[in-house]
């Protein structure tokens, strides 16, 4: 069987892959043990986020015409793919979070809702708190008047009962 023939079944699956992603973050993972790497793999998972180590020029052939393609400058050295199509910001958090713990885990930059973001920036983006959590948050503070309200009145009508 030809080289191409072999490659072609895994570009395939990156394009697949790919083709639902809401986000897209590249990992330089030089420098991980074997434990490590599994933790992450393992928290990745729990998370939903696909993690894989690619060749990078099959990477390069997958991404080409997508809104991912401005990834593929940093497709350089070992690289890991970390994808998302359910939360956004997941893949840049965990590998974000797991790097606290790992120095030699790098975070080399990532396609977030179609926007391209650097080795910096895609930090930044993985301190932001996701959807469900905000939402949760303004829920939180619409509640609280509310619930204080409901306090007060409870307080003033046992009060004028007694």
């Amino acid at each position: 069987m030809a080289k191409v023939e072999l490659k072609q079944p895994v570009v395939a699956e990156i394009s697949d892959l790919l083709k639902d992603a809401k986000a897209v973050v590249l990992a330089d993972y030089r420098g991980l043990t074997v434990e490590q790497d599994t933790q992450l793999r393992k928290t990745m998972r729990e998370a939903g986020v696909v993690y894989k180590v690619y060749k990078n020029t099959l990477v390069k052939r997958a991404i080409a015409g997508t809104a991912f393609e401005e990834l593929a400058k940093d497709l350089e050295g070992p690289t890991a793919v970390a994808i998302s199509s359910t939360d956004a910001t997941a893949p840049a958090k965990n590998l974000y979070e797991f790097a606290k713990k790992a120095d030699k885990l790098e975070l080399k930059s990532g396609v977030i809702e179609g926007t391209y973001y650097d080795n910096k920036t895609i930090g930044k983006i993985a301190t932001i708190p996701s959807r469900e959590e905000l939402l949760s948050k303004l829920l939180g503070s619409i509640q609280s008047p509310v619930a204080n309200f409901a306090r007060v009145i409870k307080q003033i009508a046992e009060k004028e009962e007694a």
